[in-house]
This record gives structure tokens, sequence and C-alpha cells, in this order.
């Protein structure tokens, strides 16, 4: 391999990673918008979506290019296959984290309204299992990501839980209609992050291995 060709895999690793830094704070930035109802905070986040979506622009083609240039085999082109999809994957969850932004505007409206237990340990969940995934991602580690392969269902769980939660409150006399719509919604985002953390794992994995195991699933680590 060339030196000119390490070089641009090293750029485009380090850009990947920069990028899922920023997806990271934004979610991070999202719920903490959320919980503590801060509509400066969540209007950060709605207006630096541009920066996700530019980076993203720019690692795709980085990847275009090398195929390009460099036509890469074997391990290298599964690594920039990977990059392209996780980069598609991280910037979906910036989009998510803009959308719960959003709602997290309108929970103002309703003043008194308070998170139920189940939504924040939803919340705490979904962070942990991105962060997880990002550092398998920095360190190639093989076994967390085959961990968060099979780590995404209590999290379908929990957003059931609110889902039943919202059905039943929402029919009785209260008076957070509206948060409990929008409460609901976020929890949706946050189960669809889920998904495309389990994404990034399985393309972690396809990456490092040469195996797709989106279909049927991987066995956690022993």
């Amino acid at each position: 391999m060339s030196h000119h060709f390490l070089r641009e895999l090293s750029n485009l690793n380090q850009d990947l990673l920069g990028l899922g830094g920023l997806v990271e704070e934004q979610v991070r930035h999202a719920l903490k918008a959320v919980n503590d109802n801060d509509i400066e905070l969540a209007q950060t986040v709605i207006d630096t979506d541009s920066k996700i979506d530019d980076l993203e622009v720019q690692i795709e083609e980085e990847c275009l290019k090398i195929l390009a240039l460099h036509q890469p085999v074997a391990r290298d082109l599964r690594y920039i296959v990977a990059v392209l999809k996780i980069n598609n994957d991280l910037e979906r969850i910036g989009d998510l984290a803009v959308n719960i932004s959003k709602r997290a505007r309108l929970f103002d409206k309703e003043p008194g309204f308070e998170i139920p237990d189940n939504f924040e340990r939803m919340a705490e969940l979904t962070l942990r299992l991105l962060k997880k995934i990002l550092d398998a991602l920095v360190r190639y580690d093989l076994n967390a990501a085959k961990e968060v392969c099979v780590e995404d269902d209590p999290i379908d769980e929990l957003n059931a839980e609110i889902y039943q939660h919202v059905k039943h409150t929402i029919n009785t006399e209260t008076p957070y209609r509206k948060s409990l719509i929008h409460l609901l919604t976020v929890s949706r985002h946050l189960e669809r992050i889920g998904d495309h953390v389990t994404n990034i794992a399985e393309d972690i994995v396809y990456m490092m291995e040469g195996t797709i195991v989106r279909h049927g699933g991987v066995d956690a680590p022993e």
C-alpha cells in the first residue's frame, strides 16, 4: 500500500470518529434539553445539525474518491464499505437528535409535566449503547460490537412500556395530553437511535470479520 493511500485512510478514520463524537454530543444535549426543559440547548442542537450534514457529505466524498483512485480490495474494501454505511447511520442519529430537540421545545407549553422513570432509563441506556459502539469503533473492538448487537432489546421493551403508560394516562383527566404525545414521540426516536446503533455494531463486525450478521443476528461473546 502506498503512503498516500494510508494517509487517506487515516484521514477518513479521523473524520468518521469526529462525526461520531459530534453526534454523541448532539444526542446528549437533546436529552438534556428534554430533561431540563432547556429551550436554548434544544435550539443549539437544531442549529448544529448542518455541521453534521456537511461532515456526512465530506466523508462520503472521501470514500468515493478512495474507491475510484485506489480500488482497494479485501479488508480495505470492507472498511470503506462499512464507513459509508456507518456514516449514513450517524447522520440519521443526528437527525433524530434534532427531532428530539424540536419536541423538547414543546414540553415548555405545559409546565409541571414530569418525565417518567422508565423514559429516563431508556435515555440512559440509549446513550450508554451509543457511547459503547463509538468506543468500539475507536478501538476496533469486535467483542464490544458483538455485545451491542444483542443489547438493543431493553430499549425496545422500554419503548413499549412508555407507549402503554401514555395510552393509559392519556385517557384519564390529565392536563398533560400534549406533553404525553411529545414524550411518546421522543421515545420512538430513541428506539430508532437504538436501531441505528445496532446497524453500526453489525457494520463493525462486517468490517473486521467479513461476516454479514444483520438478518441472522450475532451471538454475544462468551
